[in-house]
């Protein structure tokens, strides 16, 4: 019977508008952007909590847990088909105990359920729907359901559960276990061994997939994978493979030139819908974008490319113009949907430009513009819309059009600006304003490694306000983090993607400015995350807290995804502590967690590039760079002007007792120590000579 509820098929129904707050549920008194958004809808939605799942058990009802983003485009289907329409709602109130969770506030809470469906189904995405027994253990589950399909399934199941409840207590049973099986890390029993040969098979596998014409993989959906492309940008670096470097090249420059980059009002889209980057998910996401300013800094950085330049300074203005409030902090996202001029919400609507109106905006530059742009076959999405895609470099459209650069370079800032003002007066793409620590120290991270490159102050300025803004407001006495702020208010305990995400952070942020504060804080977290996640016999470290509330299972972020996991991240950082403060304990921990992912890496190298960028640092050379005296900061600009991955960065103006600094300072000059493996190189004065000393 489950099985034919699983794959029960019908479809969909209109429905004529609802009255403007006719229903109110207890989403009301939420603060997410997300919840807020079914605040109104006739179903009884209640969000987690003890209250709600006490009711459950006392009313012995089986719970619905839908689970979704502010910025989901199907979410809002599914809310609009279904959550909007009373009789469907009656259905759920009357059977069921009805949650709605943010995913983006309550990760821990989306890991577990998902994890029950992609048993179930064998894939998972949002929105995620799940049927859950009175205690929480889940025994059905889907994501977007038409609303036929959505009220067969909900009627089947509160059927069986009142005829046959033993059926769904059993198979619950069976799914817990999978569930907790699902995240489970095995100790490796083999030698502890780290070899370039692993790295290099690993790559090797992996290349298989690569799409050398249109970058990226052969599959579709497209995703960026920042990390990806980060990891192998700094293998084909270090290991001189030019092959490789070129399809880095390939898909950087596809991606950026796709519609899936915002070439209006710059930044990046979630991911291409298609093969060759055009037609995007158009939500914004901050996690995605400040990945990939980090991503093309370190590209501009390896290949000098100015497009590369222009990505990140054009993805920065939008970061600044539409996701940063005047705290410093920065927000989640921007919708997919957005209002056309007859008032109804589509996706996409706020990007898409149709040949009359780029006519009419664009004039005599239009003839440019459309083959720029490719308005044409090409760039053409539907219904008439265009999403602005390039095929060709400057260089090849100024000779092809008998233009300079200089007046094409004009042209094209001054298409932007007219497009930029006309596009602001659209409705625009609804905006999840909460901030959340662990997208905020990505983008922190971003920025950084923006002023690193590029050297812009205002970066650096942006970064120390954010930093500011996390150590005041989401940063306790006791070193522990909250995940969320909202309307002046720090809530929800932080989980292992804050740590782990924001200690990466404000290492780089003392690595930019030589300001110890950040390095200190970010020991002291480490401290209580140990303290707090640690599994000392496992060697990993569990997503949540042991302060937190107990879930169906507590799990395990091991694998990289668009995100990298919250455990590659902590064993990186780890590893960089272990040198600035002489901790073998944390290199040990370090080694250990890689070590027992090994198995894993061997069969799937694209899901954990960010472990095997922590293994090039134990099978390849791994400097210790240390500038001291009064120009210390001068020369550290200089030498980040190269691209050297394979270095931790130390330094002070004055004399100090620190790991790495002691015994260093010398009055009147200012000297650089290269060392590796705690052999350290005759210091030297000059950066160039600095480098030569770096392979």
């Amino acid at each position: 019977m489950l099985l034919l509820i699983l794959t029960a098929a019908c479809t969909s129904q209109n429905k004529p508008p609802m009255e403007e707050h006719r229903y109110t549920n207890d989403l009301i008194n939420e603060t997410s952007p997300y919840l807020l958004q079914h605040a109104h809808n006739p179903v009884d939605w209640k969000p987690w909590g003890e209250k709600a799942l006490d009711q459950a058990k006392k009313e012995n009802k089986l719970i619905i847990i839908s689970i979704g983003y502010a910025a989901c485009h199907w979410c809002h289907v599914m809310e609009h088909e279904s959550f909007e329409d009373p009789r469907v709602a009656e259905i759920m109130n009357s059977n069921y105990i009805n949650i709605k969770v943010d995913r983006e506030e309550r990760p821990d809470i989306d890991q577990v359920y998902m994890s029950a469906v992609q048993l179930m189904t064998g894939s998972g995405g949002w929105p995620l729907n799940v049927v859950a027994l009175p205690d929480g253990r889940p025994v059905w589950g889907g994501t977007y359901f038409p609303k036929g399909n959505w009220i067969d399934a909900l009627q089947q199941i509160s059927s069986l559960y009142e005829k046959q409840p033993q059926k769904l207590i059993e198979y619950a049973e069976k799914l817990e276990q999978g569930i907790k099986a699902a995240d489970f890390v095995e100790t490796n029993p083999n030698e502890l061994s780290f070899d370039k040969d692993f790295i290099t098979k690993s790559v090797q596998q992996w290349s298989k997939q690569f799409d050398h014409k249109k970058g990226g993989t052969q599959r579709v959906p497209k995703f960026m994978m920042p990390n990806n492309y980060h990891f192998l940008l700094r293998y084909a670096h270090q290991t001189q493979e030019k092959e490789l470097l070129e399809y880095i090249k390939t898909t950087l420059t596809k991606i950026s030139y796709g519609g899936v980059y915002d070439h209006v009002g710059g930044g990046f889209a979630r991911y291409s819908t298609d093969a060759k980057w055009h037609v995007p998910h158009f939500e914004k996401m901050l996690y995605d974008n400040a990945q990939l300013v980090s991503l093309y800094s370190d590209a501009y950085l390896a290949t000098k490319d100015p497009w590369y330049k222009s990505v990140v300074y054009e993805t920065l203005d939008f970061v600044s113009r539409e996701l940063t409030n005047q705290e410093g902090a920065f927000y989640s996202s921007l919708d997919a949907d957005s209002k056309t001029d007859t008032g109804k919400l589509e996706e996409g609507a706020f990007y898409v430009w149709t040949k009359e109106q780029l006519k009419t905006l664009l004039s005599d530059d239009y003839t440019l513009f459309s083959d720029y742009y490719n308005i044409n076959d090409y760039g053409l999405w539907e219904k008439g819309n265009y999403v602005l895609i390039r095929k060709e470099s400057d260089s090849e459209i100024c000779e092809k059009n008998n233009i300079t650069l200089q007046s094409l370079n004009k042209k094209i800032t001054s298409w932007k600006k007219t497009l930029l003002d006309y596009r602001e007066k659209r409705s625009r793409p609804r905006l999840d304003d909460k901030t959340l620590t662990s997208w905020n120290a990505l983008m922190l991270k971003g920025y950084l490694d923006a002023y690193r490159v590029f050297g812009e102050k205002e970066f650096l300025d942006t970064a120390i306000k954010n930093a500011t803004f996390i150590k005041n407001n989401q940063l306790k006495s006791d070193f522990s983090l909250l995940h969320n702020y909202k309307n002046g208010k720090s809530t929800i305990n932080g989980y292992l993607e804050d740590y782990a995400a924001l200690i990466e952070a404000y290492i780089l942020l003392y690595q930019n400015t030589l300001n110890h504060e950040w390095l200190d804080l970010s020991k002291d977290m480490t401290e209580y995350a140990i303290a707090h996640f640690f599994d000392k016999e496992r060697n990993i470290f569990y997503f949540t807290s042991d302060k937190d509330p107990q879930l169906i299972t507590r799990t395990i972020e091991s694998s990289d995804n668009v995100i990298p996991a919250s455990n590659s991240i902590m064993a990186k950082n780890l590893f960089l502590l272990s040198h600035y403060y002489d901790l073998p304990g944390y290199k040990k921990i370090s080694q250990r967690m890689l070590h027992n992912l090994k198995p894993q890496i061997k069969s799937y190298p694209s899901g954990y590039s960010n472990w095997l960028d922590l293994m090039i640092n134990f099978s390849f050379n791994f400097y210790e760079v240390v500038i001291v005296g009064n120009e210390s900061k001068d020369k550290l600009h200089a030498l980040n002007k190269e691209y050297i991955p394979n270095k931790l960065l130390a330094g002070s103006n004055f004399d100090s007792e620190r790991t790495l600094l002691k015994n260093r300072f010398s009055d009147g000059e200012t000297l650089i120590y290269v060392c590796v493996n705690n052999s350290c190189k005759y210091p030297v004065k000059n950066v160039t000579k600095a480098i030569d000393l770096l392979d």
